[in-house]
């Protein structure tokens, strides 16, 4: 782990005792876990699927994966998200792999072969998301799918009340990335997406103003 990472893993610990306090975190709220519940169905395979959940937190996606019968693992940097992430998903009766490493290259202990893979508002977090979407489309079997939970709900400037490890490294999709943007990115890499607002309240616990979406695309 390099030193910057152990600064963003640092900072993401300790948040972990207070994240799933946020509704579209936890899913405690009955209507906002039914609402992720029914969007995850309709983005994932009828059949049971090999999914890997990258940036994991604190497992409530992995929870609703494994409830539809899915086979998650789940990848985080964070230490103290991934114990939380454990907790929920074996004090529900699942015996699911959540593993403590880097999002942009998964952990060989991971696996190599996923029909899925997932994550939600991850890449903004990361030094170079393009990179490591193309890691991922190579993880893909052949006609997989990534399932991309994104938004562009800040601006792209550092602020003085936010001091994110690394961003004055700069971060190329600080504050979210536009659809149209990410799209455009992974068009020399899968045959095909489709993009779906996710501007539902029930989704978030509140109404928003800001773009929410996912990306479906097709290796």
């Amino acid at each position: 782990m390099t030193d910057n990472s152990a600064l963003i893993a640092a900072f993401w610990d300790a948040s972990a005792g207070s994240f799933d306090e946020e509704a579209d975190h936890g899913l405690r709220q009955p209507h906002v876990r039914a609402a992720w519940a029914e969007r995850v169905r309709s983005w994932l395979p009828s059949s049971p699927a090999d999914v890997l959940d990258l940036g994991c937190g604190t497992g409530s996606l992995s929870l609703l994966l494994a409830e539809q019968g899915h086979r998650p693992i789940g990848v985080d940097l964070a230490p103290q998200m991934v114990e939380q992430a454990r907790r929920k998903l074996t004090g529900a009766g699942f015996d699911a792999a959540m593993l403590v490493g880097d999002a942009s290259s998964p952990p060989a202990a991971a696996g190599t072969s996923f029909d899925v893979i997932l994550s939600r508002h991850l890449l903004w977090t990361l030094p170079a998301p393009e990179k490591a979407l193309r890691r991922w489309v190579d993880l893909l079997r052949p006609g997989g799918r990534l399932v991309l939970i994104e938004g562009r709900w800040a601006t792209a400037e550092p602020s003085e009340d936010h001091s994110y490890p690394g961003e004055t490294a700069g971060l190329p999709w600080m504050g979210g990335v536009e659809a149209e943007r990410l799209v455009r990115a992974l068009r020399p890499m899968v045959r095909t997406s489709r993009v779906e607002p996710l501007l539902d309240p029930a989704l978030w616990g509140r109404s928003i103003q800001d773009e929410r979406y996912a990306v479906v695309a097709f290796a």
